[in-house]
């Protein structure tokens, strides 16, 4: 364990919260008044799944590698499907007629849905950190899960901060994000499968 490999850590997590981030973006920007504790719990929901899907990923290496090459043809459709649904219905919501003008808020299963969609292309870290130790891996994954909490709280209170002044479109605008992160997952997915 030496520098390069916190480095290396450190910018894998960057790398694999950026979904994460801008998903919280747009539940900040859809949530505006926010309480703080759903803020962190958020945040850490989001780092918990970050973290959770690679040290699977490298369990899997350890045990069941051919399956889940398998499978690995599978998390593109599964994020996107995760991610247009959520999207979609928030665009639908925003569309609607509204009976009420209390502001919407996103309830925890939409959350873990979310965690889960932003995460599952983590599963794949597994092979890159399969030559690990257990130990290693699991440090690895905790710097990975602490850049994507960081990651995340930043980006809800940004877009806590703009959904303020935009609060009209904060439905709409979030749900096109997420259909928009979860088309990139799925594009960018299949070209490196099949590239």
């Amino acid at each position: 364990m030496n520098f390069q490999f916190f480095l290396n850590s450190i910018l894998l997590g960057i790398g694999l919260a950026m979904d994460a981030f801008s998903v919280s973006l747009a539940n900040g920007f859809k949530e505006n008044k926010m309480p703080i504790t759903k803020h962190v719990g958020m945040s850490t929901l989001f780092a918990l799944f970050q973290g959770l899907m690679p040290i699977i990923g490298w369990i899997c290496v350890h045990t069941i590698v051919e399956k889940f090459k398998i499978f690995e043809y599978f998390i593109p459709w599964i994020a996107l499907i995760l991610l247009a649904f959520i999207g979609g219905k928030m665009i639908y919501e925003f569309f609607k007629p509204a009976d009420e003008e209390s502001e919407h808020k996103t309830g925890i299963i939409a959350l873990i849905v979310q965690a889960i969609a932003t995460s599952i292309d983590a599963l794949s870290v597994g092979f890159t950190i399969g030559e690990y130790d257990f130990s290693l891996a699991l440090i690895c994954v905790a710097i990975i899960a602490l850049v994507t909490f960081v990651i995340c709280f930043i980006g809800v209170f940004i877009g806590k901060k703009f959904g303020t002044k935009f609060a009209s479109k904060a439905e709409l605008i979030g749900g096109i994000i997420l259909v928009a992160i979860g088309i990139e997952i799925f594009v960018t997915k299949m070209i490196e499968l099949y590239a």
